[in-house]
């Protein structure tokens, strides 16, 4: 690996890590607002990693937290989240996986990840913006909605 080459990986962990120390503060409200909506805690954080896109968790918030139905809001929430399909058709290319791993790197098809890794060329940079930017941003996330639904609660 040439100097240059560890550089650019540097920037691009630093920038991954920045972004989900960002991300993991946004998170402290969806976690406060998931427990004033009348999820309990375990709930809230079950929804941050299981549905891992902020937009949809805060649609489905919003629909619950207005009175609307758990199907309404689930229909909402996949709507908002079905632009991640096209994220994913811009990744698939960068990333190459097939398998179990694809349906790994799936999970982790956010605004995010895609900006990171379409920003950078075609092969390992680009894997790793999407990959580090993503569990970067997964991580701190769901500590945020812990942090949010345990001081909601309180």
């Amino acid at each position: 690996m040439e100097p240059g080459d560890r550089a650019a990986r540097r920037g691009v962990v630093r920038d991954a890590l920045a972004i989900g120390v960002t991300s993991g503060a946004y998170a402290v409200s969806f976690g406060a607002l998931g427990v004033a909506a009348g999820l309990s805690v375990v709930q809230t954080c079950a929804l941050s990693l299981l549905m891992f896109t902020g937009a949809s968790q805060f649609a489905l918030l919003g629909v619950l937290a207005g009175g609307g139905g758990a199907i309404s809001a689930a229909a909402t929430a996949a709507l908002v989240g079905s632009r991640n399909a096209l994220y994913a058709l811009r990744v698939a290319p960068l990333l190459r996986v097939r398998g179990v791993r694809r349906l790994l790197a799936a999970q982790l098809v956010i605004d995010e990840s895609t900006a990171m890794a379409a920003a950078r060329p075609p092969g390992r940079l680009a894997r790793l913006a999407f990959y580090s930017t993503g569990l970067s941003v997964l991580a701190w996330w769901n500590l945020g909605t812990l942090v949010g639904a345990l001081g909601g609660q309180a």
